[in-house]
């Protein structure tokens, strides 16, 4: 018996309007669900509100199992959670089975959580037992975006579960099935007790409505640093605490002494990678004066190598782009660079949602795929001549999420990461780096920090209590 049957979805029972669940690469729909409105979260609020203070008693071991469970889940279904990322998002199978991997160490990850150490004795000037202990926060709102659907909801979803709390998810539309649904299944099954977890697909009114809800202290927020400035200040008007995680336009330094084969090689795939549609895509490639020409040459070559098509029918490196907005924005982005003076080396064309990896040489300051995040299967080349400009040329702009390196003195590599403001540094890697065990977040306009991973899950959802104990009453002096 399948895990997902589209005439027994969970979003059935909300009360917005009907969303037609389509595949990129073909247009055909794909079942339908219904999106949440504002009722329907403050109707989920109260839910979870409910059953989260027994969740909350239950033993740790208890919590841990349902996680641990949740974890073998995504394995065992594998299958058909593979199938639904690849059409419904667009991913090609090997992507789509890195996210089911990660999926299964997230909960796994976050069934330790639930036996760590909450708290630590502290010395009191008085008699008494003074501690802190973390406690859980109630109920977590997680908006998830589209591009790594599964990923970028179950890193919040799992600790925030195995530390206590009751979760409110809103998954874009878009993805809702293999972002949102798929996780309300796994955790049924796994035996998470009812009302803990309640996927609510939505677009900007649905979030809104999670964010201003009184019941809802912490929002952890994955998508565009546009939106996020607007959580960002909705939660802060608010005083509840906001994780943002947000976009990026990471570069790729590659040295004077770097392996060119190599680099190419890595900058192919932080480029293009799921269509760029990454928030730690190579969004600038910043390489030595006496490499460009020829690694312009090799990349372009690689570029017009890859295959773009259906990753569900045919055996591809790309698959389609998640819509017509994103084709449009991407399409865009390259044309104008191009009529501001940069060299088109590869791609730059389209069938349908099915975008060429384009590699883009002579790019400057005023080149817009090399300025802004472009979120699309797009490679900007510019050459530096000393360590001083490739450092400037990386710190350079708004963001600050991924950094990568490539030269054979891995000191030298470590030495100008520390120039370069980021939340993740990889020497002889490229940007596009995951794992549950790791910290996650950028800073500057790609984020609030690192909010994901082991300790900072334990802080991201939990609040600190200080604790005292006397053995009987005291007078203070009056």
């Amino acid at each position: 018996m399948p895990l997902l049957d589209p005439k027994t979805w969970q979003a059935r029972t909300l009360s917005g309007g009907e969303y037609e669940v389509t595949e990129p690469a073909t247009g055909e729909g794909l079942g339908a669900l219904t999106l949440a409105t504002a009722d329907d979260i403050a109707a989920a609020v109260a839910a979870g509100r409910a059953a989260q203070p027994g969740w909350a008693r239950s033993p740790h071991f208890a919590r841990a199992a349902v996680l641990r469970r949740a974890g073998d889940l995504f394995t065992e279904y594998a299958d058909e959670l593979r199938e639904w990322l690849v059409r419904e998002s667009g991913s090609i199978p090997g992507k789509a089975d890195f996210e089911l991997h990660v999926a299964a160490q997230e909960c796994y990850e976050a069934a330790a959580l639930a036996s760590r150490p909450l708290g630590e004795v502290l010395p009191s000037e008085e008699p008494r037992l003074s501690f802190t202990r973390r406690v859980p926060v109630g109920v977590t709102g997680v908006i998830a975006p589209f591009n790594a659907p599964l990923i970028l909801s179950i890193r919040s979803v799992a600790p925030a579960l195995a530390l206590g709390n009751a979760v409110l998810l809103k998954p874009d539309p878009r993805t809702a099935v293999c972002g949102g649904l798929s996780l309300a299944a796994v955790f049924e099954e796994a035996g998470l007790p009812e009302g803990l977890l309640h996927v609510l697909p939505g677009g900007a009114e649905a979030g809104q409505a999670l964010v201003a809800d009184p019941g809802v202290p912490v929002i952890s927020f994955t998508g565009s640093t546009a939106a996020g400035r607007r959580v960002g200040e909705a939660a802060g008007r608010l005083l509840k605490r906001a994780h943002l995680e947000l976009g990026g336009n990471s570069a790729l330094v590659v040295l004077e002494d770097a392996d060119i084969e190599g680099a190419v090689a890595q900058a192919s795939w932080g480029s293009f990678f799921h269509q760029g549609q990454i928030c730690m895509t190579t969004g600038r490639h910043l390489v030595h004066a006496s490499l460009y020409e020829e690694y312009v040459e090799r990349l372009a070559a690689r570029a017009d190598a890859l295959a773009v098509g259906d990753p569900y029918r045919e055996r591809v490196h790309l698959g389609p782009l998640v819509d017509r907005t994103q084709l449009a924005k991407i399409h865009a982005l390259v044309e104008a660079s191009t009529a501001s003076g940069a060299r088109l080396a590869a791609g730059g064309t389209h069938r349908e949602l099915f975008y060429r990896p384009t590699v883009l040489a002579d790019v400057d300051d005023h080149t817009p795929a090399y300025a802004e995040e472009v979120f699309g299967p797009v490679a900007p080349v510019r050459p530096f001549r000393t360590l001083d400009e490739a450092a400037a040329l990386a710190a350079d702009g708004p963001y600050g999420l991924s950094l990568g390196i490539v030269t054979r003195d891995t000191a030298l590599g470590l030495e100008l990461a520390d120039r370069i403001p980021t939340g993740i540094a990889h020497i002889n890697d490229q940007t596009v780096n995951d794992e549950a065990v790791a910290p996650f977040g950028g800073v500057a306009a790609s984020g609030t920090g690192a909010r994901f991973g082991g300790a900072a899950n334990l802080e991201a959802f939990t609040e600190m209590r200080w604790t005292t104990v006397r053995r009987e009453p005291t007078g203070h002096g009056f």
